[in-house]
């Protein structure tokens, strides 16, 4: 069965529930289903490597997450409108897959979160999506004829998906976030089954 890769980096939990509602939108095109990945933290003075496993949620992504996949879904918390490093710093090594078209024709979209409301969440998807042009991904985002975009109060872009935690960092998404994030769910997963016939 086709998988579309969801690979995201989350410090707090906000961007891993986004990641499991896109999840559950895949799941919702016929044929198709979601591989959820994380990329292991980084620091800036590293004395021992990433244990290989996380303790808890999604695996660690391979190069062969990459290679495998129908389609990707990127996401991560905004870091003064940008992604955060770790995924960038997982990014960055992909020169391989670029030089080798890995990515290239595959469907992607973009996911994030922050405390505020005006944090850069447009800032950070449209950032997230430079990686994904040079590797040759056909980017989508949410439609205007999904009606939460239009009536949301918290996060939710035609970017991408979003959430906004707020003072409390509350990482469970609001309903009109979560009905976004599993619309762009299956509409990645939509086009890689037509790109796929």
């Amino acid at each position: 069965m086709p998988e579309i890769l969801v690979l995201y980096y989350s410090r707090n939990g906000s961007v891993a529930r986004l990641a499991r509602q896109i999840a559950r939108g895949i799941g919702e095109v016929d044929g198709m289903s979601a591989r959820l990945r994380t990329v292991p933290p980084v620091a800036a003075v590293t004395q021992q490597a990433a244990p290989p496993v996380p303790e808890d949620g999604a695996p660690y992504v391979e190069r062969a997450d990459l290679a495998e996949c129908a389609g990707l879904l990127l996401g991560s918390p905004t870091r003064f409108g940008n992604m955060a490093a770790p995924l960038k710093h997982f990014l960055d090594g992909t020169g391989g897959e670029w030089a080798s078209g890995t990515l290239v024709g595959k469907p992607a979209g973009v996911f994030t979160s922050t405390t505020t409301q005006h944090g850069g969440q447009e800032a950070t998807l449209l950032t997230m999506l430079v990686p994904l042009l040079h590797h040759g991904c056909v980017i989508a985002g949410i439609p205007y004829t999904e009606p939460a975009l239009s009536t949301t109060r918290g996060g939710g872009t035609p970017y991408g998906a979003s959430h906004v935690s707020g003072p409390h960092d509350d990482p469970q998404p609001t309903e009109d976030e979560a009905v976004l994030a599993r619309a762009l769910g299956r509409r990645i997963a939509q086009l890689a089954s037509a790109l796929a016939t």
